[in-house]
């Protein structure tokens, strides 16, 4: 079965770019959201088995996100997005948990890369 995966972004782009490479290469993307709040409400409704997360979002950025999704379920496991130019940002998610990062803009080989470590395949 394939592994199960809930994309946060709020760029419509981005979430489709993501979903081309994630479903391409056998991933399962069974939910999207445009902010941090529907990424907390979207983790609650499908219980992903990972979730890539900007970091920079309107409403609740991705770090709230995170801590909200982590509280639900320590055991999340959580891939940020994030800017080249937005290392503070990037500390602090590590900090709080993520599993992974990735920068934008993205090349498919790295996005691969992160979701396999997070899966313990790579």
């Amino acid at each position: 079965m394939a592994h199960r995966i809930l994309i946060v972004d709020d760029a419509p782009i981005i979430r489709l770019m993501l979903k081309d490479i994630l479903t391409a290469n056998g991933y399962a993307v069974v939910g999207e959201g445009g902010d941090g709040n529907e990424g907390v409400e979207k983790f609650k409704e499908l219980s992903p088995d990972l979730v890539t997360m900007d970091i920079t979002m309107p409403e609740k950025d991705g770090i709230r996100a995170m801590e909200e999704i982590l509280a639900l379920d320590q055991k999340a496991r959580i891939i940020v997005i994030t800017a080249i130019d937005q290392r503070e940002s990037l500390m602090e998610a590590i900090r709080v948990g993520a599993a992974d990062y990735i920068i934008k803009p993205f090349e498919t080989d790295r996005v691969l890369s992160a979701v396999r470590r997070a899966f313990g395949e790579e």
